[in-house]
């Protein structure tokens, strides 16, 4: 599995790669809030909302005929148990088999040709989406020794360009949190531009990005393909030459400076398992180099991090219960690796430093929520509590600063950041004070730590909520002042006080509350059991969906809709047994958790029984998939966005990509009370001759974490046994991976076809857009 870092996870680590979607790349509202009210809430542009509506019957005369998979039985005994898979042939590892290609293209057309009529609205879905950004902007710049670093977007290009500005000679430092970048008296340099390296690709994608110590150099992950194999390229800062003749191959996106002329990188064996790491010495060929560590656990996987003293890389060896810890001295880096933290099973460490000691994360059985530790560096084993477990509270990320330290928190569902002011280095540690805490202004919002500089008394934040755009704030760790230093521009005429942000609480089948954040336009909803909704949902991996901003919703909840996100169990909103008590032989408690959420917003009116539409990618796909075969009659429509569907075939196939280090996730099928619990939710297993919902599905083919021919195999499925006549569609990108489409403007284009598919499932379409 790949280590992806993210600003913030609910686990204190970046995230391995694994059967869902990261929302660091996609964020969870992408493909959310599909449908239209009738009211029209652009009274200046009459032909653009109709209050009449077309029906999907009635747009086609002729409805075309779906693709029929051919069906060669495929026999699968275990336990006695017999399981015939006729449509097992579809998988084709090397994705180039004739017959393969030719039935996903056959489906892309019968997709196409279905919604070729509401083809004209979809456009206009698109472009009221695209209108909302602002296309030639800036990222708020961060310092980094002598140079401001940020991201620009240009009018119409799909990716960005990395820039840099000099700091201006007796600019203050270090930086404050009033600091700006001056524009007049310094030039903007490129350091790479993506829309030039993407020409002559279908998918572009940079999964790092790292600045040499010296500013010199930078090193960048390149992923063509979306298979997210990459090449690593190390190229001069000022003049974009390429420093070596050729890159280095087939690595993870991990990669880390070891000073200036060392590069730490990992790599993958056959499926796809971050298993080896390696020291690079620039001007050398990656044959030569040297190997620091090959994890051989095919259970575990490899991360890479920095300190942020810069002085340290530690190397994570984890598994889903159990992580341990390297260290990499950077000034000493013949020493090799050395051991900080013990193999031993359950238990989850992860690691930083500042000055003389080492800071620890520590999570275990006991102490589930974890504790932070500090240990000297000469001596690992004398151990200080800084923060002790507590029950109600879940620690999630440090971040360590010279004279400070910022913990993110998670309590009662919500996230929280307190700050602590550190000892002088050279002094005795013990157990931290009470700290200060940052206020946010919204009931239900997101928060993530951003890059800041260890030397500084700056923390960078981002914060927004389900109707405050993107933020990014400088916070003074001394006065406890915030500056905003970005906010997200949003065109069209937005206004923040038209909508309504709030946290409501279902309860499950055993008594459980369920938390689910809202979002609603205030003039635009009745809550009155008449309006459509949206249900998001996810609920696997300990991964948090918090509620955050994404402009592209607004199409929908201004017309009507309600928005909610069902933060159920397998996720890790409410802590660490908020997740464990949604997985392994208790992962019925997600899908049971989502079916009261729908149940419960429909009970308080905030929601039509007959217009609940349904969403979810990759682990969220299982869920959404679950969903319907526990209960096709509680939803209207439902998306799943390359879902994990074919559960027990694959985690019985330690071949499959991710199938090993996932057994402490799902539970291992080979074992007979896992096979048959897995087998009793697995959607594709459970496919049956009933009526289902409207249903979209999508893939890519180039997809490592869900391989394209579960959801083929899925839809195939559902096409020979459904009793209905709704819409089933399937949608597989050819050139792509997990992700969809890499270019901003094409996602974009990719949500549209959503938002339509689920807009013409409703009956919704306005008749001036056909």
């Amino acid at each position: 599995m790949y280590k992806i870092m993210l600003p913030l996870t609910c686990s204190s680590v970046p995230f391995t790669l694994t059967r869902r979607l990261l929302f660091s790349s996609l964020p969870p509202l992408l493909l959310f809030c599909p449908s239209f009210s009738f009211s029209n809430p652009n009274p200046n542009n009459p032909s653009f909302y109709s209050p009449f509506s077309i029906s999907a019957s009635s747009m086609a005369t002729a409805k075309p005929a779906p693709p029929v998979a051919k069906k060669v039985p495929h026999r699968m005994e275990l336990f006695g148990d017999v399981r015939v898979d006729k449509y097992y042939w579809m998988r084709d590892d090397s994705r180039t088999d004739p017959e393969v290609l030719s039935h996903l293209k056959a489906e892309n057309d019968y997709t196409a040709s279905v919604m070729s009529d509401v083809k004209q609205f979809e456009d206009q879905i698109y472009a009221e989406m695209r209108g909302r950004i602002k296309e030639d902007d800036i990222s708020a710049p961060i310092r980094k020794g002598n140079y401001y670093y940020y991201e620009r977007t240009l009018t119409g290009k799909e990716y960005v360009q990395h820039c840099r500005r000099v700091v201006p000679a007796g600019t203050s430092s270090p930086p404050s949190v009033h600091d700006v970048m001056p524009t007049d008296s310094t030039q903007e340099h490129v350091i790479l531009d993506e829309n030039v390296k993407s020409e002559g690709h279908d998918y572009y994608s940079i999964g790092a990005f790292k600045v040499s110590l010296n500013n010199n150099l930078v090193a960048y992950a390149e992923d063509t393909k979306g298979d997210e194999i990459y090449s690593v390229y190390v190229i001069n800062a000022e003049t974009g030459d390429q420093i070596e003749k050729q890159p280095l191959k087939a690595i993870t996106s991990d990669i880390e400076w070891a000073g200036n002329e060392y590069l730490v990188y990992i790599t993958m064996d056959e499926i796809l398992r971050p298993d080896k790491v390696w020291l690079h010495k620039l001007g050398t060929d990656q044959s030569s180099d040297i190997l620091l560590y090959h994890e051989k656990d095919d259970t575990f996987s490899l991360d890479l991090q920095a300190s942020e003293s810069k002085k340290y890389l530690f190397v994570g060896s984890e598994s889903k219960k159990t992580r341990f810890i390297f260290y990499l001295e950077i000034n000493n880096l013949q020493t090799g690796l050395v051991p900080l933290t013990e193999r031993i099973y359950g238990i989850d460490t992860h690691a930083s430093h500042r000055g003389d000691y080492f800071f620890i994360t520590r999570r275990s059985d006991e102490f589930y929520n974890s504790e932070l530790l500090a240990c000297p560096v000469g001596n690992v084993n004398d151990v200080t509590v800084l923060l002790p477990h507590r029950e109600s509270v879940k620690i999630q990320v440090v971040q360590l600063f010279a004279n400070h330290i910022a913990v993110y928190e998670r309590e009662h569902g919500l996230q929280k950041v307190t700050v602590h002011t550190l000892p002088p280095v050279g002094s005795p540690i013990g157990k931290l004070e009470a700290g200060r805490s940052i206020k946010f202004m919204d009931p239900v919002y997101a928060v993530d730590p951003e890059h800041s500089e260890f030397d500084s008394n700056v923390l960078r934040f981002s914060y927004s909520s389900m109707r405050t755009p993107h933020s990014v704030y400088d916070y003074d760790l001394d006065t406890g002042e915030s500056v905003l230093k970005k906010i997200e521009t949003v065109l069209g005429g937005f206004d923040a006080s038209n909508y309504v942000t709030e946290r409501k609480w279902a309860v499950a089948s055993d008594g459980t509350e369920i938390p689910i954040s809202i979002l609603y336009r205030k003039d635009q909803v009745k809550l009155d059991g008449s309006d459509p909704l949206l249900l998001y949902g996810y609920g696997s991996y300990e991964v948090c969906i918090d509620p955050s901003f994404v402009s592209k919703c607004l199409s929908l909840v201004d017309r009507g809709f309600v928005y909610a996100i069902a933060h159920i169990r397998g996720g890790g909103e409410m802590g660490r047994k908020w997740y464990e008590n949604g997985k392994f032989l208790s992962k019925l408690n997600t899908f049971s958790d989502f079916i009261s959420a729908a149940e419960y917003l429909t009970s308080i009116e905030y929601c039509d029984k007959d217009k609940i539409c349904i969403d979810g990618r990759s682990a969220g796909g299982l869920l959404i998939g679950a969903a319907v075969n526990m209960r096709p009659e509680l939803f209207r429509t439902a998306v799943l966005g390359v879902p994990f569907v074919d559960v027990v075939t694959t985690m019985l196939d330690p071949s499959i990509p991710l199938t090993t280090g996932e057994w402490e996730e799902w539970g291992d099928p080979r074992k007979e009370e896992f096979y048959y619990y897995m087998k009793s939710y697995s959607p594709v297993d459970n496919v049956e001759a009933k009526d289902y919902p409207n249903i979209l599905v999508t893939a890519g083919l180039n997809d490592p974490r869900v391989m394209y021919s579960e959801p083929a195999k899925y839809v195939a499925k559902l096409r020979e046994l459904k009793t209905d006549n709704n819409l089933l569609l399937f949608k597989c990108e050819l050139g792509a991976g997990h992700f969809s489409k890499s270019g901003r403007f094409e996602r974009l284009r990719e949500e549209a076809f959503t938002y339509a598919f689920i807009l013409k499932t409703l009956d919704m379409i306005p008749k001036a857009s056909i």
